[in-house]
């Protein structure tokens, strides 16, 4: 077993300081820690425990079933985009990636990746809310 290897492990088994390096790397990744020293306080770990685990812990979630690929054809108008961005919003859909065409005889294609675990309604609906904004074309799941 001399190679390295991964394994996925319940985090109800784990050590606690494996719990604080992760809470530590969150506080500083959402700006919520301004520096490391003030992170692993927050986290209630060691500076050095910190540094000796932070390259080999991670969280691990799946969004498998999270997640909606759009592919919509927008007018080549000021504000579609943005209003599209802010229907998503509106119902608690968090932009992954976005990819957009340049616009071609005045539309212009996007693909977007969606996380839909916090939103507030079905898919359906969210479909049926983006097509009505003033703009879209068409939009369909990928």
């Amino acid at each position: 077993m001399d190679k390295d290897y991964y394994m996925l492990v319940n985090s109800k088994v784990l050590p606690e300081v494996f719990k604080g390096v992760i809470l530590a790397k969150e506080l500083l990744s959402s700006g919520k820690a301004s520096n490391t020293s003030k992170a692993v306080k927050m986290a209630g770990i060691s500076r050095s425990a910190y540094y000796k685990y932070k390259d080999s812990v991670f969280r691990y979630e799946t969004t498998e079933n999270h997640e909606l690929r759009l592919r919509a054809l927008l007018c080549d108008k000021s504000g579609v985009f943005s209003e599209m961005t802010s229907v998503l919003s509106s119902y608690g859909a968090n932009i992954i990636t976005v990819n957009q065409s340049k616009p071609i005889d005045g539309t212009a294609s996007v693909t977007l990746t969606v996380r839909t675990d916090n939103t507030k309604i079905h898919t359906t609906e969210l479909l049926t809310h983006l097509k009505s904004v003033d703009g879209i074309i068409s939009i369909r799941e990928a």
